[in-house]
């Protein structure tokens, strides 16, 4: 009984999109894909330290636009998902 509840709580759990920030919401430092992470609202956010992961956790609308994207995020912070992989997407010359 229990592995079916186990079961149905997982296919009934909304699929977590990746992170691609690129710096921290909280603190707005660099962050790399081997940052850690933390998933808020169905959205992954790297994030610079474990202090960052509890504000944003705590209080997600102080660091966090309605429709996701961080409110420190800057043209170029969030990657393009596809192909653009190692690119720099700010194009800083």
């Amino acid at each position: 009984m229990l592995n079916l509840l186990f079961a149905l709580a997982l296919a009934a759990s909304p699929e977590v999109k990746p992170a691609t920030n690129a710096v921290c919401p909280v603190l707005g430092q660099k962050v790399t894909t081997k940052s850690k992470t933390i998933a808020v609202r169905g959205q992954e956010y790297r994030i610079c330290c474990a202090d960052c992961d509890t504000k944003l956790a705590k209080d997600p609308d102080k660091y966090l636009e309605k429709d996701g994207i961080p409110k420190n995020a800057g043209k170029g912070d969030m990657k393009q998902p596809s192909g653009h992989e190692g690119h720099d997407m700010g194009h800083k010359h």
